[in-house]
């Protein structure tokens, strides 16, 4: 089958790999669509600090928000899997250890991320192995775009809950990407104000028409302040002005993560009686995810550029954008086309 396999920092290939083949426990997806994320950026561009401590090495197959169908199950997997429209979670957990059967899978020491840690194959191929305790079935309602977006709205709707998104609550997003633009819908959809803060005019653009109250490239001062703040960039700078922006007694919730360290200062913590939140990843938001999805209450695809073939998904880590894509931030690969 065909793969996309990252050979060292910017250099790829469409590499013949072989099939998978299903063992105990596990399945054979026929992946349809792949989410492009900044994860999988910067692992191409090889400054990914996975990379530098040991815990992921070149080469490697990349792809974690994914979409497909079952195509072959292992030895003791419910049956009825198999035509199934699945995604998966990221984190693999042991399964064994106290994290994992306190349901923390995804902090678990001994993980697996998938197409990031511990060398586990990622879906920018035709086929992807997993197995079948972290597949998430899909409803019939959901096409494979959709499908692969659950992935990346899991992330965003601890985020809006992690910043306790309600009714009378006003809350601040810096950065209009994906996580961003979807943590504001969950936002929304929760009875929030949201406000938002970006550097791309076309995502400003469609933060707002996404139905923010307001949006741009500097912060809206409000009456009343923000009762929480996000971050969904990958700007060293932000997590200590949010310090300056949250109202006191509010909540800072930090999903985005710099290559270098993001000092802040934890005297105006304490002082300002501030809660801050760290988001790993999206594994305790799948169920949510896929809720708010079925039930009409966000809609992931409005984020979606669109979708390029297998061959074409090197311009796309090499930032050259094909011309057919709309402004929305993220861009799937069909691995068959």
């Amino acid at each position: 089958m065909k793969a996309f396999v990252v050979t060292a920092p910017k250099t790829f290939e469409i590499a013949d790999v072989a099939d998978p083949k299903a063992g105990p426990g596990e399945i054979v997806a026929q992946v349809e669509r792949v989410g492009v994320c900044g994860t999988d950026v910067e692992f191409f561009d090889g400054v990914m600090p996975y990379l530098h401590d040991g815990q992921a090495k070149l080469p490697m197959r990349l792809g974690h928000e994914w979409s497909g169908t079952v195509i072959e199950i292992g030895e003791g997997v419910d049956k009825s899997m198999l035509g199934k429209k699945v995604t998966s979670d990221v984190m693999m957990g042991c399964g064994k250890c106290k994290r994992c059967q306190d349901g923390r899978q995804h902090t678990c020491a001994d993980r697996y991320e998938l197409g990031i840690r511990n060398g586990f194959d990622g879906a920018l191929a035709e086929k992807l192995l997993i197995p079948a305790r972290f597949a998430y079935v899909l409803p019939d309602s959901f096409d494979f775009e959709l499908a692969a977006l659950v992935e990346p709205a899991a992330n965003a709707w601890r985020v809006a809950d992690g910043a306790k998104a309600a009714p009378g609550k006003q809350i601040l997003i810096w950065g209009t990407g994906t996580v961003g633009l979807l943590t504001a819908q969950f936002c929304l959809a929760m009875g929030a104000d949201v406000h938002m803060v970006g550097l791309d005019p076309k995502t400003i653009n469609l933060a707002l028409e996404i139905g923010v109250t307001s949006a741009g490239t500097q912060v809206k001062k409000i009456d009343g302040g923000y009762h929480s703040v996000v971050d969904a960039t990958f700007d060293a700078s932000i997590p200590a002005k949010l310090l300056d922006i949250v109202e006191p007694g509010g909540r800072i919730v930090l999903i985005g993560v710099d290559n270098h360290a993001a000092p802040i200062d934890s005297r105006k913590l304490v002082f300002r009686d501030i809660t801050v939140v760290g988001i790993l990843s999206g594994s305790p938001g799948f169920k949510e995810s896929i809720r708010f999805i079925a039930e009409g209450k966000i809609d992931p695809k409005k984020i979606l550029g669109g979708t390029v073939g297998l061959d074409d998904a090197g311009n796309i880590f090499l930032g050259k954008r094909p011309a057919h894509l709309g402004v929305g931030p993220k861009v799937l690969v069909n691995p068959r086309a």
